[in-house]
């Protein structure tokens, strides 16, 4: 990596060193948060899907409940 700096430095293209820097940087921070949506994206998934296992479950109970559990 050293020898590339080197070579950038003695042709005086410092500028497009820095340009490249930064193009590298922001790609590597554009990656990471389309990682982390799509992570938080599972997630919220796995929640919605608890939640209709849920609600699925409720239901069942309650449906049961109205139509002949244990009255007293």
């Amino acid at each position: 990596m050293s020898d590339l700096i080197k070579i950038f430095t003695e042709r005086g293209d410092l500028a497009h060193l820095a340009l490249l820097l930064w193009a590298a940087a922001a790609s590597a921070g554009l990656w990471f948060a389309l990682r982390e949506m799509a992570a938080a994206s599972r997630r919220f998934d796995d929640f919605v899907h608890a939640l209709e296992l849920f609600n699925r479950r409720a239901r069942r109970r309650r449906d049961r409940d109205d139509n002949g559990g244990d009255h007293d």
